[in-house]
């Protein structure tokens, strides 16, 4: 190979190592490690499974799930709005229905089949190997998100991965997938918010 060749090669292994470097490189500040949150209560979502529990009136008990509109239906209580409220305060809502046909009447909601609602999940998108969206949980962490997204791609760019905060009007931080997952390094797990996004980008090499 001529010395000319070499050159050539040898300047485009020096472009690809400094592009691929910058790739990995965020303008936007850390994420923090931890966040302030009041304590988290559990909203329902759309296609969540509900189980209603009417004390002494198993005819009234029921499992139903939500609609794509937010609403439910079950025995003497139709058309019900369940999204974006607490199970608690639902079911005393519907003891209020019931309550003009049963004599007070005790009810109980179960959630089961987790969904949450749409503006507290955790969204995963870009190069993780399932992209999703995930109900948010008390004290979740990046790490937490990325064990159900099955971690990162093979052409994940991990370490130039963005968190999105919808607590903060759309604010960015840079967090390190890679170092997290593949390196072990548990300093770089951060907390997570309802509401927050993580883009995965592609790694250009």
């Amino acid at each position: 190979m001529s010395a000319k060749r070499v050159m050539v090669w040898c300047g485009l292994l020096l472009s690809a190592a400094v592009l691929s470097a910058c790739g990995s490189l965020s303008s936007y500040p850390a994420a923090p490690q931890s966040a302030a949150s009041v304590d988290h209560r559990y909203k329902i979502g759309p296609l969540d499974t509900l189980n209603i529990v009417v004390w002494r009136n198993p005819e009234l008990s029921s499992t139903v799930t939500v609609r794509p509109d937010g609403r439910i239906a079950t025995p003497l209580v139709e058309d019900l709005v369940a999204a974006g409220r607490n199970p608690v305060d639902l079911a005393r809502e519907v003891e209020t229905v019931l309550a003009k046909y049963v004599r007070d009447p005790v009810v109980t909601v179960v959630v089961s089949g987790f969904q949450g609602n749409y503006s507290d999940q955790i969204r995963i998108v870009g190069e993780a190997a399932r992209p999703q969206a995930v109900p948010y949980r008390q004290n979740m962490t990046v790490l937490d998100v990325m064990i159900q997204a099955g971690g990162l791609t093979d052409f994940a760019d991990g370490n130039g991965a963005v968190l999105v905060r919808g607590s903060e009007k759309g604010k960015q931080y840079s967090v390190r997938l890679k170092d997290l997952l593949k390196r072990g390094d548990i300093s770089a797990n951060v907390a997570v918010l309802p509401g927050d996004i993580v883009i995965v980008p592609q790694s250009w090499f």
